[in-house]
């Protein structure tokens, strides 16, 4: 996306969400495959214009190096990603729903 696009789409989408009652706004970002700090920008910008009109933006399909530029932006609380992510296990934890399995030859306890 040029730069010069991104006030026409924040204009197009402030007039769709004018003439609807949506909550949020989908925005499928796996094409977004080289994002960056222009990227960054173009969303918040987006963010900013679906707040002001009552919704928030929500970023679905967001390749790993978009995740990756939103947080290191700062930004995680602002653009929403569309999965949630859980918790990774602390050190020496094991992670949620597993449990190891006996070795036969284990006594029972």
């Amino acid at each position: 996306m040029v730069e010069a696009e991104v006030p026409a789409l924040c204009e197009r989408v402030g007039l769709l969400l004018d003439a609807s009652s949506a909550d949020s706004v989908d925005c499928d970002c796996r094409a977004l495959t080289d994002p960056d700090l222009r990227t960054l920008e173009a969303l918040a910008r987006l963010q900013l214009t679906a707040a002001r009109h009552g919704s928030a933006l929500v970023l679905r399909r967001a390749p790993a190096d978009l995740v990756a530029l939103v947080a290191l932006g700062g930004l995680a609380r602002i653009l929403r990603l569309g999965v949630q992510v859980g918790r990774q296990p602390e050190h020496r934890e094991e992670a949620g729903g597993v449990q190891e399995e006996g070795d036969a030859g284990d006594p029972v306890t």
